[in-house]
C-alpha cells in the first residue's frame, strides 16, 4: 500500500510509517483493500505529498474524508481528474471563488495547478470505502494527519491554512497562530455552505497574508481544460 513519494518528504514519511499506530493501520488497509472497494487507489493515496513538495507549501487546504463515489478521488482533497464531474463541494469552492475574487468557474475539477503553486491538497482521513463518507474515521489517519498538521507547523515560513468543516476545524489546536494565518469556516458541502462557507473570503485572505509575508500569492484561477 505504501506508495515512494520522490522528495523530502520521503524521510520523513518514511519514518512515520514505521510507528506502531501507523503498522495496525497499514495492516487494516491492506485487508481493505483485498476485500472491498476503496478509494483513492492505492497507489494515489499519498499524491498530496508527491505534487506539492514540503519546502514549497504554502496553503493548506484540510478536507474531511476522499470522494466515496467511482473515479472521484485520487489523492488531492476536493479534486477529481480530468473528465470527471465536478462534485458539488468543489461546485460550492468555486463559487465561492466567483464571489470571492471574481474567478470565472472552470469545465474541470482538476485541482493540480493550486498544488504545483504549494497549496497542499490533505485530507483529515485520507482513505474511504465506496459509498461510505467517514468509513476509515477512527483507524488511525487521524493521528498521522495530526503529525502532518505538526510537522508543517514547524516551518519557519508563514503558513495559511484553510480549514473546513468540523473534522478540518479539529486540528486548529495544533497550529501556532502567531506564526501562521488559520482561517476557519463550514464544509463545502451543500449541506454546510450555507452555515459559513459562503462568504468566507477565504482565498483574497490568504493571498493577502502571503503578500504582507512577501510570498507570491495563488493564482486561484482553474483553467478550462
Amino acid at each position: 500500500m505504501i506508495h515512494l513519494v520522490h522528495n523530502t518528504w520521503w524521510p520523513w514519511l518514511q519514518e512515520e510509517w514505521k510507528q506502531p499506530y501507523f503498522q495496525k493501520l497499514s495492516i487494516f488497509l491492506h485487508e481493505e483493500y483485498q476485500t472491498r472497494t476503496i478509494y483513492p487507489p492505492h497507489d494515489q493515496v499519498f499524491a498530496a505529498f508527491e505534487n506539492c513538495d514540503y519546502p514549497d507549501v504554502k496553503v493548506v487546504i484540510l478536507g474531511q474524508d476522499p470522494y466515496h463515489e467511482p473515479h472521484q478521488a485520487h489523492g488531492m482533497c476536493f479534486s477529481v481528474n480530468p473528465g470527471i464531474p465536478i462534485p458539488p463541494s468543489l461546485q460550492n469552492i468555486y463559487k465561492e471563488l466567483q464571489t470571492d475574487l471574481g474567478c470565472t468557474i472552470p469545465n474541470n475539477g482538476y485541482l493540480m495547478p493550486w498544488a504545483k503553486q504549494g497549496v497542499f491538497l490533505l485530507n483529515t482521513t485520507m482513505t474511504v470505502r465506496q459509498g461510505q463518507a467517514n468509513s476509515h474515521a477512527g483507524k488511525g489517519w487521524d493521528v498521522f494527519t495530526d503529525h502532518v498538521i505538526q510537522k508543517i507547523n514547524e516551518k519557519q515560513d508563514p503558513v495559511v491554512f484553510l480549514l473546513w468543516g468540523r473534522n478540518a476545524r479539529n486540528k486548529a489546536a495544533l497550529i501556532d497562530r502567531g506564526r501562521h494565518l488559520v482561517l476557519e469556516a463550514a464544509h463545502p458541502s451543500p449541506l454546510s455552505a450555507y452555515n459559513g462557507f459562503f462568504g468566507c473570503a477565504h482565498f483574497s485572505k490568504a493571498n493577502a497574508f502571503l503578500k504582507e509575508k512577501g510570498k507570491t500569492p495563488i493564482d486561484w484561477q482553474i483553467p478550462d481544460l
